[in-house]
This record gives C-alpha cells, structure tokens and sequence, in this order.
C-alpha cells in the first residue's frame, strides 16, 4: 500500500485507503444541494429577516462566498490528496497529527450539536402542522430517522438523502413561487408591494439607536 508523504513535522500521515465507490453522480448532486439546505435554513432565516431586515441579502451573498471559496480548495486538496479523513486529513498532513486529530474531533462534536439543533428547528415545523404532537415526540422521531439513515450503507444512505434532498429542493421552490405571487397581490388578502420593502426603511434597520445588523 502506498505510504503517504511525512508532514513538515516529519510525523507520517494516515496512510491512503481505497474508497468504495457506492455512491452515484445524482446521490453526489443532490448532497451538495441538500447538505446546505436545513431547518435552519426555514426557521434561522426568519429570525434573522426579523433582526437584519434586508440586509440579510448582503450577509447570505459574503458568507456564501466565503463558503463558496472554502469549500472549492477543499474539493481541490481531496482531489489531488484523496483519503477518506477529508480536511482532518489535510491538516494532519500540513500541521502534525495534532491538529489533525484537534479537527477531526472539533468536526465531530459540530456534527452532534447541529444533529440536535436541526432535530428541534424540524420538530419546531413539525408541531405547528400537528400541534396534538408534543414537540419532545417530533424530536425524539426525527433523532431516530437522522440515526437510522447515517447507520445505513453508503449505497442506502445516498438513497435517502437523494429523495430527502429533493423533497427540500422542492419546497424552496414552491416558497419561492409563493414569494413571488406574494410580491405581485395574487395571493389571496394581500396587496401589490414590489420591491418596496428592500428601499423603504432602507437596507439595514437600527439597534439600540444606531448601526446596522446583518446576519446570516
């Protein structure tokens, strides 16, 4: 087997391990799109239009920029470096196995946390279309579903995740859609406001008396 190059360090890095290949150019596809897309992404972005205002345009154009780049010089470093550690593996490689195993663990507890914080904004949805639900009972279902389905084989898991993918797809389009009519009056109860909401209070709204809050 083929033994990675030692690191600056001179610590030898994991060496390279074959990859199955389970999963398809459409599971590839629809988990770039569906891995930003996440109850946050419906529930985090009314609270921050409720703070920002319009401004929130602005914060999603620079910190999707800034994911943007981040995530094509990953795509480059995986593509000429492939191993099945992703970005821990690149440090381990520039910095020493320390900061190696520091971003693989940090990584890991990220993914735990946001498995919580998605599970609650999903059950958040979830109760206000049956609110008979205790919220507790959607978290603990959808907990169950996220586990099962990252448990599952490669093959299966990119399945999931490609019809998931697709039903949130769906709804962003449909809201969309929802949008749009709102802006020109036709849904029912609603007037006609253009583009008037983005200049009429200006591109920012004040806090505390001044300045401006963007967030994304």
């Amino acid at each position: 087997m083929h033994e990675a190059p030692p690191t600056p360090s001179g610590a030898p890095t994991t060496p390279a391990e074959p990859l199955q290949h389970g999963l398809k150019q459409r599971h590839l596809t629809m988990l770039g799109l569906g891995g930003v897309i996440g109850a946050g992404l419906f529930v985090g972005s009314g609270a921050g239009i409720a703070v920002a205002g319009p401004a929130i345009v602005v914060s999603y154009l620079i910190a999707g920029t800034l994911a943007m780049l981040v995530m094509r010089m990953l795509g480059e470093m995986s593509a000429a470096m492939p191993a099945s550690g992703s970005f821990s593996v690149h440090a381990e490689r520039a910095l020493g196995r320390w900061a190696g195993f520091s971003v693989g663990w940090l990584y890991w507890f990220l993914l735990v946390v946001v498995l919580a914080v998605e599970a609650t904004a999903a059950a958040q949805i979830a109760h206000g279309w049956a609110p008979a639900v205790e919220p507790w009972a959607w978290v603990l279902l959808f907990m169950v579903v996220f586990t099962a389905a990252n448990l599952t084989a490669v093959k299966n898991f990119g399945e999931f995740e490609f019809w998931f993918a697709s039903l949130k797809v769906g709804a962003i389009v449909v809201f969309l859609g929802l949008g749009v009519l709102a802006v020109l009056g036709r849904l029912p109860d609603t007037d006609p406001v253009g583009m008037t909401n983005l200049t009429g209070q200006g591109v920012s709204c004040r806090t505390a008396g001044a300045g401006s809050s963007p967030v994304s």
